[in-house]
């Protein structure tokens, strides 16, 4: 069994389509069923079950497929680590984010960490929340923010901080008149919503606001990502919703973040980290990370609701 079997057969697994893993691996499809047959007899299982219409998984196909990417997020760990000491550093953190999460604070978290810590390189990447979650298993990321603890077994999730869910608006949009929204004048207007594959946190705390619509909302469009809600809404097309900081930070020219009337759940950042005692390096992070989380957060004045407007009817 060589790395090259098993680097057949992580392309052929997250392909599930013998042309696209060839096309991928920059080679043709005979050499590449070859390995995949090798691999099978070597192991003594069968791992795919192919026909002329689909190609899948077995059973002990998924098993190996786990393994698999623990051993390249192995070796990936490893060459990182390498390099990290061949630029003059002495350790590595590798931070991922999700759901555009803590992107208000992380800046002022990194600089104090670089001045604090400059002999460990930090390492960020962005991935939707279940590949961040698979990653911090296999050992791919050191920590992780998201906007939702629930990430299953293994993983713990500490709480950072909290703020409002908001609506953004766009310029000159009727529901302007209004210092705060009442939910069922929200309901009025197309909504941008979050895919829930790539915004799995986003999206959950919006639908968790919109089932308390008495009608189904009018979804204007669905988004991969909070960058693009944010220009549909510049752009006049719909309303967004999101933390109010990611809305007041966003640059948008003209968006306008307004509260909603009544209960509002909270957005809440989260700090994603394996169920193991942290390493000493990580665990000076996490204690920085809450210490920044503690202190008084003052809210960006374009979140702040004017004290002169009225709660009138547009």
């Amino acid at each position: 069994m060589e790395l090259r079997h098993w680097q057949c057969f992580l392309a052929v697994a997250e392909e599930l389509h013998f042309t696209r893993a060839a096309e991928r691996l920059h080679i043709e499809q005979s050499p590449l069923s070859r390995a995949i047959r090798e691999l099978e007899e070597d192991l003594g299982v069968r791992l795919f079950v192919r026909t002329t219409r689909s190609t899948r998984l077995t059973r002990a196909g998924q098993l190996f497929l786990k393994h698999v990417r623990r051993v390249f997020a192995a070796v990936e760990q490893a060459r990182d680590s390498v390099q990290a000491v061949a630029n003059g550093f002495d350790d590595q953190l590798r931070i991922v984010l999700s759901d555009s999460s803590a992107r208000s604070r992380l800046p002022a978290l990194l600089a104090l960490w670089r001045q604090e810590d400059p002999e460990v390189e930090v390492r960020l990447s962005e991935a939707p929340l279940s590949q961040q979650i698979t990653g911090l298993h296999d050992g791919l990321y050191d920590v992780g923010f998201s906007l939702t603890d629930e990430v299953g077994d293994g993983i713990v999730a500490h709480p950072l901080w909290s703020e409002p869910l908001v609506v953004a608006v766009p310029p000159r949009h009727p529901l302007l008149a209004y210092r705060r929204i009442p939910l069922e004048e929200l309901g009025r207007y197309p909504l941008i919503r979050f895919d829930t594959q790539a915004c799995e946190g986003q999206a959950k705390l919006a639908d968790r606001l919109l089932r308390r619509l008495e009608q189904e909302p009018l979804v204007a469009n669905t988004v991969t990502s909070f960058d693009l809600m944010m220009t549909m809404v510049a752009a006049g097309l719909a309303l967004g919703l999101g933390a109010a900081s990611q809305v007041a930070s966003s640059g948008e020219s003209g968006v306008v973040a307004r509260a909603l009337a009544g209960r509002v759940p909270d957005v809440t950042t989260y700090l994603l980290r394996r169920d193991v005692e942290p390493s000493r390096t990580l665990a000076r992070f996490i204690e920085r990370a809450s210490t920044l989380a503690a202190a008084a957060y003052d809210m960006p004045m374009d979140c702040i609701e004017p004290d002169t407007l009225e709660d009138v009817e547009p």
